[in-house]
């Protein structure tokens, strides 16, 4: 079976275990991998499989053997190496968001468009079995028409200092994967946005400008309406859950819990807590959206999450943080004139 042929640029947590999602792979080869520090991958499966390790990301958009690109450096980097993918005629697979700049972001995908390349920006989350099955339920006009979406999105606990402070904010460092969730589920972009928001978990938030606790409703062209709420902390654990409500019915996908184990007795009944790390969580979806994107290339079949996806979720993630700042609704008509 042919394969696609992969260079990934940054080994870190996030390339790494795409690294090692694609060395179990039937569909993609893992060629080459690219960061600025390689010290951590000794002893690890990486450096034992994979051919080249280089400190040079020019080394992967050189290789004429390397069919796509998958980029899990940090945000700042994403556009210029976005570009120089794109120009190499490698197709592309990048982590969210595709940068912290909605103009950098528009040129980046200017030139991936111009070069003919696949790209698939990372929402990890489309690829979910139980999200999908609701997403599948609502297509085939079981609930009707959409009335109401809902997303909860809770961290199990605050980030470090020093993630907090390159983030780029809650919004478009966490919020982003549900604003791409209701985009998906709705399958309706966004009229307006209003966003309420606090620090109520850590002051240290505060500190950067940002918040760790947010209500966000949404108004979709088809009518729908959209609740997002978020925390980044919830000390029972990784709280995913969606709920669509229509005309006809309502469909729900509740969270994955650490087991499934029911203690029922006189005092009442128990259930584990849900899963506390998003690895273990979403551990499925990361493999099933790799290689979707292998299938994509292979078959030259439409990609399950585009650039233009990606793009929309950051213009919804600018909105947010200016409806907080200027406590009023935004539509997303003024977010685009003021980033043409």
């Amino acid at each position: 079976m042919k394969k696609v042929n992969v260079g990934i640029i940054g080994a870190g947590r996030i390339g790494q275990l795409h690294a090692n999602n694609i060395l179990n792979s039937d569909l993609l080869c893992l060629k080459a991998i690219s960061d600025i520090k390689l010290d951590h991958l000794s002893g690890t499966s990486i450096k034992k499989n994979v051919e080249v390790i280089t400190n040079n990301p020019e080394d992967i958009f050189a290789d004429a053997n390397i069919d796509a690109v998958f980029i899990c450096s940090s945000t700042d980097t994403h556009a210029d190496f976005i570009k120089k993918a794109a120009l190499a005629g490698k197709h592309i697979f990048c982590e969210k968001p595709v940068s912290f700049n909605l103009n950098d972001t528009k040129a980046a995908l200017k030139v991936v468009e111009k070069s003919g390349v696949l790209f698939q920006a990372g929402f990890n989350r489309r690829f979910d079995k139980n999200f999908r099955k609701v997403y599948e339920t609502i297509q085939a006009g079981e609930i009707g028409e959409p009335h109401i979406i809902m997303v909860s999105s809770r961290d199990p606990g605050a980030p470090p200092e020093e993630y907090i402070k390159t983030s780029g904010g809650m919004f478009i460092d966490m919020t982003i994967h549900d604003f791409d969730m209701v985009r998906f589920l709705a399958n309706s972009d966004v009229v307006d946005i209003s966003v309420k928001a606090a620090n109520l978990v850590d002051p240290i938030f505060e500190k950067f400008d940002d918040v760790d606790t947010a209500v966000i409703t949404l108004t979709f062209g088809n009518g729908a309406i959209g609740v997002i709420d978020n925390s980044r902390e919830a000390v029972y654990g990784y709280d995913q859950r969606i709920e669509v409500f229509g005309n006809k019915g309502v469909v729900s996908a509740e969270n994955e819990r650490q087991t499934n184990m029911q203690l029922s007795t006189v005092e009442g009944t128990y259930l584990d807590n849900p899963k506390y790390f998003f690895l273990d969580r979403y551990n499925d979806a990361y493999v099933d959206e790799i290689n979707e994107f292998a299938k994509s290339i292979l078959n030259n079949s439409p990609l399950p999450c585009t650039g233009e996806d990606g793009y929309q979720a950051e213009l919804l993630a600018y909105a947010a943080r200016l409806s907080w700042k200027e406590n009023r609704t935004v539509t997303m008509n003024e977010i685009e004139l003021i980033n043409i």
